[in-house]
C-alpha cells in the first residue's frame, strides 16, 4: 500500500477520501490516522450545555471533522507513529491546517503546541464548541472510562467456583 507509512523519519503523505472516526481520527484503506497535536471529545462522549442539559459533544466533533474532510480534497502528512502505531498526520485542504481548524472551533484541545494553544484560547473566550459550557478533558475521560471497565464483578464467578468445588467432594 503506497499511503502507509514506514517507519519514523521519512515524510509520509496521505490523500483523501477519509472516512472519519471521531474528532481526532481518519481513516483510509484499514489504516487509522491519528491527527496529531490535538485531542477530541470520544464518540460516546457528553458535555454540558450552560444550563446542565448533556450534548453529544463526542459526536458533535466526529462531525465536524466530517465537514472538514467530506469534499475529499485533503491531504495529511506525517512522519511518527503513535504507540497504537498509527500514523500522527497533520491534514490540510488546501492551505488550511484541518487539525487547528478542529481547535479553534472549539471541537478538540490542544496537546502542547503553541500555534494550537493559542486557537484554543480563542476558541474558549469566545465560547465555542465545548467551550460553550462544561466539558472534562478527554484523557481525563478515558482514563475514568478504564478505571470503570477494569472493576469487575467477581461475585457470580465465586458462587459458581464454590458450586465446582463442593461437587468435587460429593
Amino acid at each position: 500500500m503506497a499511503n502507509m507509512l514506514q517507519g519514523g523519519g521519512e515524510q509520509k503523505v496521505f490523500r483523501g477520501p477519509f472516512h472519519v472516526i471521531d474528532g481526532d481520527t481518519l481513516a483510509q484503506m484499514g489504516t487509522r490516522l491519528r491527527l496529531s497535536g490535538i485531542d477530541a471529545p470520544e464518540l460516546d462522549q457528553t458535555c454540558r450545555t450552560v444550563d446542565d442539559r448533556p450534548w453529544p459533544c463526542g459526536k458533535a466533533a466526529r462531525e465536524q471533522l466530517v465537514d472538514l474532510v467530506k469534499d475529499g480534497d485533503v491531504e495529511c502528512r506525517g512522519t511518527e507513529v503513535d504507540r497504537y502505531d498509527r500514523p500522527l498526520v497533520i491534514c490540510y485542504r488546501q492551505n488550511t491546517n484541518l487539525n487547528v481548524q478542529m481547535v479553534r472551533t472549539g471541537f478538540a484541545l490542544s496537546a502542547g503546541l503553541l500555534t494550537y494553544q493559542r486557537e484554543q484560547l480563542k476558541a474558549e473566550n469566545e465560547k465555542r464548541g465545548i467551550w460553550a459550557g462544561r466539558f472534562q478533558r478527554p484523557s481525563q475521560w478515558r482514563r475514568e472510562r478504564k478505571r470503570e471497565n477494569q472493576g469487575v464483578d467477581f461475585s457470580n464467578m465465586l458462587d459458581g467456583l464454590k458450586g465446582v468445588l463442593s461437587l468435587q467432594w460429593l
